[in-house]
């Protein structure tokens, strides 16, 4: 049987052009969510492992990566869910499994919240946890003319190396490819739109009421060093979730997936089950 190769392409969904890329092999079906000032990179080294199994969707979320930098989308947690479960319906996807990294795994609940007919399980990544929104007064700031420039100023008051050394544990993983894909959304001018109005829209995560009630059964893998996303918010998340399951990984960071790919991957797999 030929192999299928990884398809790259600019889909549009909900009125945005959306940067994929995806894997369909007739196999179960994985949706991958990136987080915060990321992309689908985040997953390169776990996509060829997880397509032996499983057919494969990616999507740079709006505002990130490769896709558009909307100056019109409401970038909110509940417009990043419809995106995925119009994602899911573009792909006529069914008894879908949405593995989400840091902001990435906050979408995924929001998806399951959306969606739960459709989403099988979840797997989340150092999942970001029990944030507020922004206060009134920096949502209020966010309409100032040069508050863009403050953001750029602020999202570059280190280089991307010094950011990508918070999220990973060793070092010595840091390579050129990461710092120039991760520099890539920095060089365009709406990033920094983008970046304001997720700002000025985002909603609080998900209360312990709201994640009580999500069903669906997810398992929770977190690096014991994550400086971005701390330990704790899992352990805590692990008991608000009805059926989660919690695995840490000692001298591991944010990046995960980067850092444990093989040890993620066989949880992943483990997990999910190989039905293909």
């Amino acid at each position: 049987m030929e192999q299928v190769k990884l398809s790259k392409e600019m889909i549009t969904i909900g009125d945005v052009r959306i940067y994929c890329e995806y894997i369909l092999n007739g196999k179960p079906p994985i949706v991958l969510i990136h987080g915060f000032v990321s992309s689908t990179y985040t997953f390169y080294r776990l996509i060829p492992l997880l397509e032996k199994h499983y057919s494969i969707i990616a999507i740079d979320l709006p505002g990130f990566g490769r896709s558009e930098k909307s100056t019109a989308f409401i970038y909110s947690y509940s417009n990043y869910a419809a995106i995925v479960a119009e994602c899911i319906q573009y792909f006529k996807l069914r008894e879908v499994c949405i593995i989400g990294h840091s902001m990435g795994g906050q979408i995924a609940l929001n998806t399951a919240i959306m969606i739960p007919n459709k989403i099988r399980k979840l797997v989340l990544l150092c999942s970001s946890g029990y944030l507020k929104s922004a206060n009134k007064l920096l949502i209020y700031s966010s309409y100032l003319p040069l508050f863009n420039r403050l953001v750029e100023l602020h999202v570059k008051r280190k280089n991307v190396k010094e950011n990508l050394q918070n999220v990973f544990y060793n070092h010595a993983l840091i390579t050129d490819d990461h710092i120039r894909e991760f520099s890539r959304p920095l060089k365009e001018k709406d990033f920094y739109k983008s970046m304001v109005r997720l700002l000025r829209y985002r909603e609080g995560d998900l209360t312990t009421g709201q994640l009580q009630a999500i069903q669906t059964p997810t398992l929770l893998i977190w690096g014991e060093e994550d400086r971005v996303v701390p330990v704790n918010i899992g352990k805590r998340l692990v008991k608000d979730l009805p059926n989660a399951d919690l695995v840490i990984y000692k001298e591991t960071g944010h990046f995960v997936s980067e850092e444990r790919t093989t040890k993620v991957y066989h949880q992943v797999l483990n997990f999910l089950g190989n039905n293909a």
